[in-house]
């Protein structure tokens, strides 16, 4: 059975071989751990794409997740000027952006000077005005690049046809590159727009406040996004991972998550099922007390299911309640499991998670939230050599 097959048996709850492997990590480890450098792991879709394929042959990992939507091939067009340094690397854009790469983190983008890109005004957004929404700070926490590339800004996003070709490569190398192991698409949940859009304290308030006017905004979020999906769909991932970090406890009680989160997500989810493919939702910290309410959509898997103190979820309890309902995916914790741990910790949080989440399929080994850039290779590779000695199943 080879990777793709592995991960597939465990997204539909048949028997694989053993418990598959699949971490996503911070694109910080790929910087570190890469012969490539941070700028063009992070702007260039070919080099993204031999990075997530090399460190998925490094550990062993049976899935690829493909977190950044493509770039324009001839993205160093629209840059003014490159200086790398001991602590970083500068990359300034002809449209007067400044982006930052360290060498071990997200790049963060400025504005000249150094200032934070701006994000709109909940109190005078207009959806059916780009101008006010269609911001520098919004583009790059939803795009991750400085400036919505080849697109016109007054574009309709949620028709397909509107987003350039090279939207989907960075998914299309990697495939290409990977035939035989599970890739997965990412694309981001209406409600992380939404907060991305304002920034988390005013989208928090704005929830509030300015509650219709915030369905107003996550009923075109939802329409773009399902855009994006159906060219996703175009290229036959293994499944769609829908990112929905601040649906948890943490941000916004249980009662606003099924005001705002719930519907939007669910016409994502069904959209994804109905091409066909398996939809699964990541949800950072405590989401313990709305597994319940996740049940009640169409999505297929969940993933994080951080434990405590990180979060709220015990797997043995989640695989009780809803093992037969969904297909989970980590529940190591990173923090205190992973990166702090010493190995007799980490060994002993693995064989138990395998231990809890193999019986009747449906478990996919991994961290809760993305593996962090210290993390040492060997405790990866280490990961997927537990799960071959304790996560094999009777053929």
């Amino acid at each position: 059975m080879n990777s793709k097959q592995r991960v597939m048996a465990a997204m539909n709850h048949r028997m694989p071989d053993r418990v598959p492997v699949m971490c996503q990590l911070a694109l910080g480890h790929y910087f570190l751990h890469c012969d490539y450098s941070p700028s063009e792991i992070w702007f260039d879709s070919q080099t993204f794409a031999n990075a997530l394929v090399a460190l998925r042959r490094r550990y062993g990992f049976d899935g690829i997740l493909v977190n950044l939507p493509g770039r324009p091939p001839n993205w160093k067009s629209n840059l003014k000027s490159y200086q790398k340094t001991i602590n970083a690397e500068h990359l300034r854009w002809k449209s007067g952006l400044e982006t930052i790469v360290p060498p071990d983190d997200n790049p963060q983008t400025y504005r000249p000077g150094q200032k934070p890109l701006a994000r709109a005004d909940c109190k005078s957004v207009d959806i059916h005005d780009p101008a006010t929404h269609r911001l520098s700070g919004y583009v790059w926490n939803t795009w991750h690049a400085p400036e919505l590339w080849d697109i016109d800004p007054q574009a309709d996003l949620s028709n397909p046809k509107t987003y350039p070709a090279w939207f989907t490569d960075a998914l299309k190398k990697v495939q290409q590159l990977a035939p035989d192991v599970s890739v997965h698409a990412e694309v981001f949940s209406p409600f992380t727009h939404l907060m991305e859009l304002f920034g988390y304290e005013q989208a928090l308030i704005a929830l509030i406040d300015e509650a219709d006017k915030c369905h107003k905004l996550l009923s075109a979020f939802t329409q773009n996004v399902v855009a994006q999906i159906k060219l996703y769909v175009g290229c036959e991932p293994d499944a769609i991972l829908v990112s929905s970090a601040f649906a948890g406890a943490g941000f916004i009680s249980r009662q606003m998550y099924q005001e705002f989160v719930m519907a939007y997500e669910d016409e994502i989810f069904r959209v994804i099922r109905e091409a066909g493919l398996k939809s699964y939702v990541h949800t950072c910290g405590a989401i313990g007390d709305r597994l319940d309410l996740m049940s009640e959509t169409c999505v297929d898997g969940i993933d994080t299911l951080d434990p405590p103190p990180l979060g709220t979820v015990d797997l043995a309890e989640a695989k009780s309640r809803y093992g037969e309902r969904f297909f989970f995916k980590g529940n190591l914790d990173a923090v205190n499991e992973m990166l702090n741990a010493d190995d007799k910790t980490f060994e002993q949080a693995v064989k138990d998670r395998i231990r809890i989440g193999k019986p009747g399929s449906g478990y996919i080994l991994s961290s809760a939230c993305s593996v962090a850039p210290h993390v040492k290779p060997e405790r990866l590779k280490r990961l997927t050599e537990l799960a071959e000695r304790f996560g094999k199943y009777c053929q």
